[in-house]
């Protein structure tokens, strides 16, 4: 069993930082929704001061999801084949563009992909901002506290959004190549 150094840095800007952010959401939306439901925000300092870390983590893991997006994945994506290229199973954008078939897939998947992916660390470092700030005061804030989870659902459909169109891209024209490793030899 092998794979391709590109496919190791897909998986882990997928399936490493996006899952994990995604997966973190149910607790951040779990603590902001009580405040929203005006439960008592918990006393004990080190729970206030773990949930800080909770958010902060959740903003690095989506900027960790979206530079490595950005900067790693997405210029193998867009690579441009040479001139007279009949294979273009190594130029992802390029396959997906030659037949109609496809061509939406980036024309639709990617270009929203691209552009809705950066929305989601902005709308999280703001919410760890605001709560890191505020904390145990946002419970009187209805205003605010309203906003701070609304930007917290508007970012969650974003990861999600941009999640699943990385998914059925990643089907359909696979960023691969780079050097060949080697997970397990058989017999």
């Amino acid at each position: 069993m092998e794979l391709t150094f590109r496919d190791l840095m897909t998986v882990l800007h997928g399936m490493g930082f996006g899952v994990l952010f995604m997966l973190a959401f149910s607790g951040a939306l779990g603590v902001i929704y009580a405040t929203a439901a005006g439960a008592r925000w918990p006393s004990p300092s080190s729970a206030l001061g773990l949930f800080r870390f909770y958010l902060i983590s959740m903003a690095v893991l989506a900027w960790l999801t979206v530079l490595s997006g950005s900067y790693i994945i997405y210029p193998w994506y867009r690579a441009a084949p040479p001139a007279g290229a009949k294979d273009l199973s190594a130029y992802p954008q390029r396959l997906l563009l030659s037949s109609p078939l496809t061509a939406g897939w980036h024309e639709l998947g990617m270009e929203w992909k691209e552009h809705i992916a950066w929305f989601t660390p902005i709308a999280m470092t703001m919410v760890a901002y605001v709560f890191i700030k505020y904390g145990p005061q946002l419970a009187l804030q209805r205003q605010m506290r309203n906003a701070v989870l609304g930007f917290t659902a508007a970012a969650f459909l974003a990861t999600a959004v941009a999640g699943v169109f990385g998914a059925f891209l990643n089907k359909y024209a696979p960023v691969r190549g780079g050097a060949e490793i080697v997970l397990m030899r058989g017999r």
